[in-house]
């Protein structure tokens, strides 16, 4: 092969909807964007602290977005880079304990705030308050639409490619690249954390309106911060989630739930044939991996055993070694 030859097959392990999520997240930003310079306009010209104040919380929530909007640009301007070994499908998971992480400050600001406000209230201008909370809403449930993942799969292969190594030790190796999955392998995490950061915004302008309604119709000031408490803890509930979920992708961690070893072993080994090492991780939204090594009596080509695991559409990368017994 010369050195500008074009290599037996690419690696871009990226979700299926990576450029429809990538256009709905800047979307999502440009919205967030415009009602913040909105708000904090006419927070200043009208004098406005709510309006002031939901305008530069609008401003962290458009920074934990770009997060997103970034690693997608990023993960696919960059899909084909040789240098990313197994591509850039977990650049999302990256990108989504990071922002998971911005989740959980900002739960934990919410619930300092809302302590520190339940020992010493301070007034508040309820219609007004409602008025912006509104509003916070109404933007926040058009974005979570916008984020929100429909779980649409392909069925079958989209493509395969697969060429075999000699390494002189009687080994075989087959590396074969396939479709998205139609398993949890195939969420995508790092538009999950921009829905997350939506959905949270919206729980607060819900729990927020309840209690500005209560207060202002019952006097009960104090409702407002212990709900801010509740709203608190289901977000820091709803990061930590996230968090373990990016992280297991990061860490290339199965969850007991996961059957793929078990499909795969139930594929490959028979009377002839036993799996002695098998390794399967997540490359991307909808793709893993997989390296087995198995001892034969009867070794087979190549391609029977990929054959064998040919029903399995979320195996993306497959490499298969065979050791004669």
């Amino acid at each position: 092969m010369t050195p500008h030859a074009a290599p037996l097959h690419d690696h871009v392990f990226l979700g299926e909807n990576h450029a429809r999520n990538e256009r709905r997240t800047w979307l999502v930003i440009a919205l967030t964007a415009t009602m913040m310079v909105a708000e904090i306009t006419a927070g200043t010209i009208y004098g406005s602290m709510a309006l002031l104040a939901d305008g530069w919380h609008m401003s962290t929530h458009a920074s934990a977005l770009l997060i997103t909007a970034l690693a997608y640009r990023f993960a696919r301007k960059h899909a084909r880079n040789p240098r990313f070994t197994f591509g850039t499908g977990k650049l999302g998971d990256l990108a989504a304990f990071g922002s998971a992480s911005v989740l959980a400050i900002v739960a934990l600001l919410i619930g300092w705030e809302s302590l520190v406000r339940l020992r010493s209230p301070v007034p508040i201008s309820f219609d007004e308050a409602i008025f912006v909370a509104v509003i916070g809403l109404v933007l926040n449930l058009v974005s979570a639409w916008l984020l929100k993942d429909d779980h649409s799969h392909h069925h079958g292969l989209a493509h395969r490619h697969a060429h075999d190594h000699d390494h002189g030790h009687d080994h075989d190796h087959d590396h074969d690249q396939g479709a998205a999955a139609t398993r949890a392998g195939n969420r995508d995490n790092n538009l999950r954390a921009a829905y997350l950061h939506v959905l949270a915004d919206a729980l607060t302008s819900v729990l927020a309106i309840a209690a500005l309604l209560a207060g202002r119709s019952y006097g009960w000031v104090w409702l407002d911060p212990v709900i801010g408490i509740v709203g608190a803890l289901v977000i820091l509930s709803w990061s930590w989630g996230l968090l373990r979920d990016s992280g297991s992708v990061l860490m290339d961690y199965l969850p007991d739930h996961e059957e793929l070893p078990s499909e795969v072993r139930a594929a490959i080994e028979s009377e002839h044939d036993e799996i002695v090492d098998l390794h399967v991780w997540q490359l991307g939204p909808g793709h893993h991996g997989v390296i087995i090594a198995l001892k034969s009596t009867r070794p087979e080509p190549v391609a029977a055993y990929r054959a064998r695991l040919g029903h399995i559409d979320e195996l993306s990368h497959v490499t298969v070694e065979i050791h004669p017994a």
